[in-house]
């Protein structure tokens, strides 16, 4: 039995890591910013703090022998000092509990994103190079993160960092809330043929991808101080996907375009008008969101399935009868 420390224990992969690890008879720590009854109900134990608190960070550690760092900041819009505190200052805080308690194995959640620069990232491997400029904050300071967490890792704290794409299935509090929120008040819309190839990590795909790199971790396999893409590995049109997403939660298919030349032209002013305005959300249209609807991203999985054994358990068709499920059940 291990002693785990879940950090964002309380959101969509936090929280299936939560069970999962309770599930096996381990004992479980979630750190997170606010109570959670329903971890509390698993078994777990739920500190509430702020990730960018140092010395909550260190005091969770206390008594650990491995931590899943999965908080983040995440989004396409804001101000760069909060997603720094969050995910740059929140890591290191991590990484320094780790060290002042002896922690030994550490499991990072990254993204992707990191090595995303723009153009078509079709079947590209771990040789991908970080992206030397984003156009948003998230991408930008989960690269700093996942540089920091993987230059971490020798004898004393064994480090591995993983990038799921597009977490989705039951359970998720993020990205089809919104989808479905939008599509609902007619102002969901895909920017040009939305036609390119993406990559989706199913929920309990995601869960094991992360168990395995620790037990990988554990027993010296070959993944220590390395990052890897996690997916279904079944790349699917963006289009596609959406609408798929949408048939399982009862929402008629979306079939609006806007013209790609459109959006690249309109995000800029979009944005400037947002910062100039100071209005509150998130706006409708950035650079970043154009970037990841126009260019196709998916990715080679082979050295996870190498280094931890990592394969997809569930396929697309699997995950969307069990997501439909779930949410008819929730109506």
């Amino acid at each position: 039995m291990s002693h785990v420390l879940v950090t964002g224990g309380g959101g969509f992969v936090g929280g299936g890591l939560c069970r999962a690890l309770r599930e096996q008879g381990h004992q479980v720590r979630a750190l997170q910013r606010s109570l959670s009854p329903a971890l509390t109900e698993l078994g777990v134990e739920v500190i509430s703090a702020d990730i960018a608190d140092a010395a909550a960070v260190c005091a969770a550690c206390a008594g650990i022998d491995s931590v899943f760092h999965v908080a983040a900041k995440a989004g396409a819009w804001g101000a760069y000092e909060d997603y720094h505190r969050a995910n740059v200052v929140g890591t290191q805080n991590v990484l320094a509990g780790c060290r002042a308690e002896s922690v030994r194995w550490l499991v990072y959640t990254s993204t992707p994103s990191v090595v995303h620069a723009g153009d078509d990232l079709a079947g590209v491997d771990e040789s991908a190079p970080y992206a030397e400029h984003f156009q948003a904050p998230y991408p930008q300071t989960k690269s700093i993160a996942e540089q920091a967490v993987l230059k971490a890792h020798g004898t004393d704290l064994a480090c591995v960092a993983l990038r799921p794409h597009l977490v989705w299935g039951p359970g998720d509090n993020h990205l089809l809330p919104r989808m479905v929120q939008r599509a609902r008040a007619g102002k969901l819309a895909f920017l040009g043929p939305a036609d390119k190839l993406i990559d989706v990590t199913y929920i309990d795909n995601a869960v094991d991808a992360h168990l395995l790199a620790w037990a990988g971790l554990k027993s010296g396999a070959d993944c220590g101080g390395k990052a890897y893409f996690i997916s279904d590995g079944q790349p699917i049109a963006m289009k596609t996907m959406v609408n798929r997403l949408l048939q399982a939660a009862g929402i008629d298919p979306v079939n609006r375009h806007v013209p790609l030349a459109l959006a690249r032209v309109m995000a800029p002013i979009v944005e400037t008008l947002w910062r100039g305005l100071r209005l509150k959300g998130e706006p409708m249209l950035t650079k970043f969101v154009v970037d990841q609807f126009a260019t196709a991203h998916w990715y080679d999985i082979g050295a996870a399935e190498r280094d931890f054994g990592y394969v997809p358990n569930v396929d697309l068709e699997q995950g969307m009868r069990a997501l439909a499920a779930h949410l008819a059940s929730q109506s």
